[in-house]
């Protein structure tokens, strides 16, 4: 019988939020050093192939993060491959490979496994804080006014998921799907502690700590990984009004070849509706495209970090995403990551797969 994690998951910590509890991991050092696996089952968002994308490159990063031998050194690249799809029932082990330590940079890789084979896999650079030196070239692209994008309530909402029906979202309303941007608030739920992850209770109570000392900025660094994947590569069907589930038959389509139980059922109904008010709200008195997504995968995904230190992921998180290309079967997104404050935390790529369904050929 499958389970969906290798070792039995342990109790929640209370003072850590729900996104550390989520993107926990446990060191395997029975079974080899640098080996690590998810301490908890892994989401897998309703009508997907897999689990979602955002948890194994969060988890790879966090891996990665545990194997740097110095707190001053912090991540400020990765590059992914999604190879494929993610069983939530089947543990995930991640091997991270110690490519080079440099003076001023680290190098990782981490393979995500499941049956021995590799599901995911990741490249990631760590710089040694001040490294660059006193006097650098220094620009960012400005963050858009509150005029363009107004700031989310102050007050907590109900969040479903990574992102709540309330949460201020607008897209552009130029005409050419190239030209068009579409941007969202998100943050964590809850509040991300002071305490470094992957830590076991009865060690806090010991004073240990399994990674460096020091603020916990790894955990907000992976909680930008894992909400960077968030109605990614979905920006391309959004900026040609393809809408996927604003039709009914199309959620009764999918809900048709769902294996789950009824109250996994239920749940996967409730959440493609959301998806489908969500989606005739951006194109209210816009014409939709009649054309309907055969299918839509990220296929890798590319994140650098610009101010790593510079924010907490459990705080109002302004993100611009548009679509310079798609074409033979694939489209490309660039997604922007501001601070409320305006500071941009990261820019991020993805390439995915997105295939229309196809007339039917007639046969002679």
């Amino acid at each position: 019988m499958s389970r969906s994690t290798l070792i039995k998951p342990p109790s929640t910590l209370e003072h850590h939020s729900p996104i550390e509890n989520a993107l926990q991991l446990l060191p395997l050092t029975d079974i080899g050093p640098d080996i690590f696996t998810n301490a908890r089952p892994l989401w897998h968002p309703p009508g997907a192939r897999g689990i979602f994308g955002g948890a194994a490159i969060a988890q790879c990063l966090s891996a990665a993060q545990f194997t740097i031998p110095a707190s001053d050194y912090t991540v400020h690249s990765m590059h992914c491959y999604f190879v494929l799809a993610g069983n939530s029932e089947i543990p995930i082990l991640y091997h991270v490979e110690r490519v080079r330590d440099g003076k001023s940079f680290i190098t990782r890789t981490v393979q995500a496994r499941q049956r021995g084979r590799c599901i995911f896999t990741t490249t990631i650079s760590f710089m040694r804080t001040g490294s660059g030196g006193s006097v650098t070239v220094d620009h960012a692209r400005q963050k858009p006014s509150h005029e363009e994008c107004p700031p989310p309530p102050d007050g907590e909402i109900e969040l479903t998921g990574l992102r709540d029906s309330d949460t201020p979202f607008e897209s552009g309303n130029t005409r050419q799907p190239q030209d068009k941007i579409l941007r969202q608030w998100i943050r964590a739920r809850g509040k991300i502690s002071d305490c470094p992850p992957n830590v076991r209770e009865d060690e806090i109570l010991r004073g240990k700590r399994l990674n460096q000392p020091g603020d916990n900025h790894q955990a907000h660094l992976s909680a930008l990984a894992y909400m960077s994947d968030s109605y990614f590569i979905g920006t391309v069907a959004r900026v040609h009004n393809l809408m996927r589930f604003a039709n009914k038959r199309n959620i009764e389509r999918t809900l048709k070849g769902f294996s789950g139980s009824e109250a996994e059922k239920q749940e996967m109904r409730t959440y493609l509706e959301r998806i489908a008010k969500e989606e005739a709200e951006e194109n209210d008195g816009i014409k939709p495209d009649d054309r309907r997504i055969g299918m839509m995968v990220s296929l890798d995904h590319s994140i650098f970090f610009h101010n790593p230190r510079d924010f907490r992921a459990d705080e109002w998180l302004l993100t611009e995403m548009e679509s310079p290309w798609a074409g033979d079967g694939r489209g490309l997104v660039v997604q922007r990551i501001w601070s409320k404050c305006g500071t941009l935390i990261a820019t991020c790529t993805q390439e995915g797969c997105v295939r229309l369904q196809q007339e039917k050929e007639i046969k002679l």
